[in-house]
């Protein structure tokens, strides 16, 4: 099975994916995909993602490529790459006086 690595970017929320160079994006389609005999560099990303402490909620999904398209298995996932089931707005920021309206 073939995996990515993703979590929360800690500033924002925003899903993010490891990409091939290192970086985090917000597209799945960006991501690297390990291979199963990659589970060392997998475990290495992990590990130095942690130290950064700039990615939350960090883990590995597992995902199928078909025809050169990334597909997350798990409908969680789906839904986290793909955006809110939701109708989308801007992401509130912190006002004036540092606090957002729940």
């Amino acid at each position: 099975m073939t995996k990515i690595l993703t979590g929360n970017e800690l500033l924002s929320g925003a899903t993010v994916y490891l990409d091939a160079q290192g970086n985090w994006v917000e597209d799945i389609q960006a991501a690297r995909v390990f291979a199963k005999d990659e589970a060392e560099a997998l475990e290495a990303a992990m590990a130095a993602t942690k130290a950064t402490g700039r990615i939350i909620s960090l883990e590995t999904e597992d995902v199928e490529t078909i025809n050169g398209v990334i597909h997350a298995n798990r409908i969680r996932e789906r839904i986290r790459s793909e955006g809110p089931t939701a109708p989308r707005f801007d992401r509130q920021h912190l006002g004036e006086d540092e606090h957002v309206s729940i």
